[in-house]
Order: C-alpha cells, then sequence, then structure tokens
C-alpha cells in the first residue's frame, strides 16, 4: 500500500506539471484568465503530491518496510531511527525525491507571492502579471523533469522480490554525525532555491519584460538561497574534515567543487543585481549569471548523482548522467536563445560615468568571480572530458587550484575594501583619498608587522593586508553612518547603530557578509 501510494503520487506529479505548463503558456497566450489560475493550482497540487510521497517514504522506513526497492538499499533494522528517517537524502533516488520536495514548495510559495503582487496595485503588478504564468511554466518544466526521473532512472518506489529480511543500512561514511541532517538538506535548499529567480528571469524574457522587476521579486530568493549554499559548504566542510580526516579548509575535492561553482556566480549575481536596480545597467550579464547559476547546481547534482566521480558524496547508478547532461544542455539552449530572441529589448541607458565608481567595482568584481568559476570549472572537469576522449586518466588536484585562484582571492579581498569605498556614478579624488588614506596606511603598517614578526609568506602577508584594509573601509561604514545619525537625532551610539542598520538592511547586511568573508581569509591566513 505504502508503495502504490508513494509511486502513484509522482506519476500523478508529472502528469500534473506537465498539465500545468501547457495551462500556463496557453493562458497567457491567449489571455485566459481561467488557464492560467489552472496552472497556479497545478503547482499547488505538485506540491502537495510530492509531500505524500515523501511521506510515504518516510514511514517505509521508519516501519522497514523492505518490499521498497530504495528502503532495502539503505534501511537497517540496527540503524537508530534518527538515521534512518534522515537517509531518505542518503542515496540517488531518495536525494531525488527529497529535491522534487524541496522544489515544490518552493514553486508554491514563489507562485502564491507572485500572486499576491500582481493583485497588490503596487506599479510592478502589471509585469509581474504577464511574467507570471511563464515563470509558472518554467517551475513546472523543472519539476517535470525531476519527477520523470523519479518515474523512470531514479524511481525509489520499485518492488523487492523476494523481500529480504534486512537491508545494509546507510553507507557507514554518510552517518552516525549530526551533520547529516544538516548539511544535504541545506545543500538542496540552496540548489533549488536557485530555481525561483532563474524561472523569474526566463520568465521576463518570455513575457517581454525584460525591465528589473523580476531582480526585485525575487531578491529575497536569491538571497536565502544563497545564504543556504554558503551554510551547506560550511557545513560540509565541517563533516568531511571531521569524518573523512581530510585537513586542512579546501580540499578541492570535485564534489566540493561542485557546491561551489554555483555559489560562486550566484555571488556576482547578488552584486550586479545591485547595479541594475540602482543604474539600469548589467541587464544581459544578470540574465547570463542567474542562467549559470542555475545550470551549474544542475552540473554539481550531476556529478554527484552521475557516478563519474569517486567520492564518498557520489552515486554510482546506471544511465541517470545522460539525463542530467541533457537538461543542461536543453536549459543553456532554451536561455541562450531566449536572451539572443530578445536582444532588442536587453539594451541600458545607463553607462559607467567614471573609473572611481561603485559600478565600475562592481564590474571589476564580477569579472573576477566569472574568471574564478571558469578556473575552477576547468580544473574539475579537465580529468573527466581527457578520460572521455584519450582514455588516460588526469589529476588535477591542490596545486593547480591554489596557484591559479590565490591571485584572484587578493584581488576580490581588495576590492571588499575599495566597492563601498566608492559612491554611485563617479567620485572625486580627494573624495577618494579621503576614505581610503587611513585604511591603506593601517595595510601597509600590518603588511610591515606580518612579515617583520611572523615571517609569513607572500600570500599571507597580503592577506593580512589587504584584509586589514577590507576590513577598516567595511567597518567604517558602521561607525560614520552611526555618528551621522547620532549628532543629527542625538541618539546614544547603540541606538543610533541598531537604527541605522535597520532602515538600510541590504547595504549594512551586505558589509556585515564582508566582514565575515574577511574574517575568514585572514584566519585561513
Amino acid at each position: 500500500m505504502t508503495r502504490l501510494l508513494g509511486s502513484s503520487a509522482v506519476v500523478v506529479a508529472f502528469g500534473t506539471a506537465i498539465l500545468g505548463m501547457v495551462l500556463a503558456v496557453a493562458g497567457a497566450r491567449l489571455r485566459r484568465p481561467e488557464l492560467v489560475r489552472g496552472a497556479y493550482t497545478a503547482v499547488h497540487v505538485n506540491f502537495a503530491l510530492l509531500a505524500l510521497a515523501a511521506l510515504a517514504m518516510v514511514w517505509a522506513l521508519a516501519t522497514h518496510d523492505f518490499s521498497i526497492s530504495y528502503v532495502a538499499q539503505v534501511g537497517s533494522r540496527s540503524t537508530p531511527l534518527f538515521y534512518t528517517i534522515i537517509s531518505l537524502w542518503g542515496a540517488l533516488e531518495g536525494s531525488i525525491l527529497f529535491w522534487g520536495l524541496v522544489l515544490a514548495g518552493f514553486s508554491a510559495v514563489a507562485i502564491r507571492h507572485g500572486v499576491r503582487t500582481a493583485e497588490s496595485g503596487r506599479p510592478e503588478s502589471p509585469d509581474v502579471e504577464r511574467m507570471l504564468p511563464y515563470a509558472a511554466a518554467i517551475l513546472l518544466g523543472v519539476g517535470a523533469f525531476f519527477y520523470l526521473l523519479l518515474v523512470m532512472p531514479a524511481n525509489p518506489f520499485l518492488a523487492v522480490s523476494p523481500v529480504p529480511a534486512d537491508g545494509p543500512g546507510p553507507n557507514p561514511l554518510l552517518q552516525n554525525h549530526v551533520l547529516m541532517a544538516v548539511h544535504p538538506p541545506l545543500l538542496y535548499l540552496g540548489y533549488v532555491g536557485m530555481s525561483v529567480p532563474f524561472a523569474f528571469a526566463m520568465g521576463a524574457l518570455l513575457a517581454g519584460t525584460p525591465g528589473g522587476t523580476w531582480i526585485r521579486l525575487t531578491r529575497r530568493w536569491t538571497t536565502a538561497a544563497w545564504m543556504f549554499l554558503t551554510a551547506a559548504i560550511i557545513a560540509g566542510m565541517w563533516w568531511s574534515y571531521e569524518v573523512l580526516g581530510w585537513g586542512g579548509y579546501w580540499a578541492w575535492d570535485p564534489v566540493e567543487n561542485a557546491s561551489f561553482l554555483p555559489w560562486l556566480t550566484a555571488t556576482a549575481f547578488l552584486h550586479s543585481a545591485m547595479v541594475e536596480e540602482r543604474r539600469g545597467m548589467l541587464r544581459v550579464w544578470n540574465l547570463s549569471l542567474v542562467t549559470a547559476t542555475f545550470a551549474l547546481t544542475i552540473l554539481g547534482t550531476f556529478l554527484t548523482r552521475s557516478g563519474i566521480l569517486s567520492s564518498v558524496h557520489a552515486f554510482a547508478e546506471g544511465e541517470i548522467g545522460y539525463w542530467f547532461l541533457g537538461f543542461i544542455a536543453i536549459v543553456l539552449v532554451f536561455s541562450l536563445a531566449l536572451v539572443a530572441g530578445r536582444s532588442d529589448q536587453l539594451h541600458t541607458e545607463g553607462r559607467l560615468d567614471a573609473v572611481a565608481s561603485r559600478e565600475t567595482a562592481f564590474l571589476l568584481n564580477n569579472l573576477l568571480f566569472t574568471v574564478f568559476t571558469f578556473t575552477v570549472l576547468l580544473g574539475t572537469l579537465f580529468p573527466l572530458v581527457a578520460e572521455a576522449v584519450r582514455g588516460v586518466k588526469v589529476s588535477v588536484g591542490e596545486p593547480f587550484f591554489n596557484r591559479m585562484t590565490l591571485p584572484l582571492c587578493m584581488a576580490l579581498l581588495f576590492l571588499l575594501g575599495v566597492g563601498p569605498a566608492l559612491p554611485w556614478r563617479s567620485a572625486s579624488r580627494d573624495a577618494v583619498m579621503r576614505e581610503l588614506a587611513l585604511p591603506a596606511a593601517l595595510a601597509v603598517l600590518v603588511a610591515l608587522a606580518t612579515w617583520a614578526l611572523a615571517g609569513g609568506g607572500p600570500y599571507a602577508i597580503l592577506t593580512f593586508a589587504f584584509g586589514t584594509f577590507a576590513l577598516a573601509v567595511n567597518v567604517r561604514q558602521f561607525v560614520a553612518g552611526a555618528g551621522a545619525r547620532r549628532r543629527a537625532h542625538g541618539e546614544s551610539p547603540p541606538l543610533a547603530l541598531a537604527r541605522l542598520v535597520s532602515g538600510n538592511r541590504r547595504r549594512y547586511g551586505g558589509y556585515l557578509s564582508h566582514v565575515g568573508v574577511i574574517t575568514v581569509a585572514m584566519a585561513i591566513a
């Protein structure tokens, strides 16, 4: 009964997703609101169906129903109940089911929020109303791909005969540690969360409204997904080094890189999105970045689920890798064709007014993140391509990654200090000198002290110097802002600082994240 319930829910979800896609596109093209509402209903129905399938699997795991293939693969009567339940995401089929559940939930919340915005009468409501059906179609299309995997190559509800009396249990390396319950869900929340801005970006292009509305509508989604992905990477590092004993801070394991790649492009997108909102610039760049981020989340899933990597994270299972490669190809061709087809609507009036401006700092930041992403991608995929083409195993290890990425890290660390000190549009030379003189002097002093007292290598010295420079600039933004507010309103320093931050959470939250990055960099150095 449990097997029939779960498998039926997944099959119906796949059919509902296809039907919802057709209703959404037809309703938008024919201007039939009732069809569009039917598509939105399909989004919510899919969430209920995937929740039902996931609950059926959890029940099967908890009751040791070894007649179900996934339970027979990862279940064991001797495994504690807690680790039995979280083994839902401990192998291929269960992780795809969990991915589908998170995607269906995110889709339902995103569409519900979009409907409320469209009905709110805000200035952006007409644009949201036009793009929302297409965004729903994209989310349903992505969902349909994962539901199809659950129906065919990664079906967790297959029948087992004869039914075994017990199972092998989860991979010993993937249990007996509490981070097994933390790292994979955080990673999926980060990965799947990137589907929402991608869907709305493509929806805006399909609707002919490629302005900044989709960025404003999905700003919090992107930030939340980035935060989940950041937390997942940190939890994964902690888990790996405790369980596997890798040591150090980062081993450049291919699966580590798989989660790091979309983080790089998402970080670049968060910065360039501010430029489009503020100045109406970098429109094509933002569409490219959000597409790359989504594609890299699928690539990361391919690397860990296709079996082409030898890693504790990798699940070597059948031919599912080809499905992921095909889906990545469809996403890239569809997105690039859509951007090219709407190129006449993507021109912007904003221009760089001066070299010494925040826009220029953001542009340099994005270029560095792009080069960083390409470097890590090349080092991760080159051994796989070389083996596929020439049949020769090639190893790309830490020396390559460190040699190629450390200069980029130094440049990014330097920009963490330069960017916040520069105003929008342009700045006078005297103003820039006033902002940067003291931080630069502190950086020189720290570099000399590090060299004289610790005698570290050049990269360590540069990290402490640039870290001091960036830290001084970012902290100064809080001090100067709170001081100005205290003088204007007569508030106490703590109250002035609290109200300063609460009044502009995006700006000062960004500075706070800079401080976090600087702290990590200097700790490693």
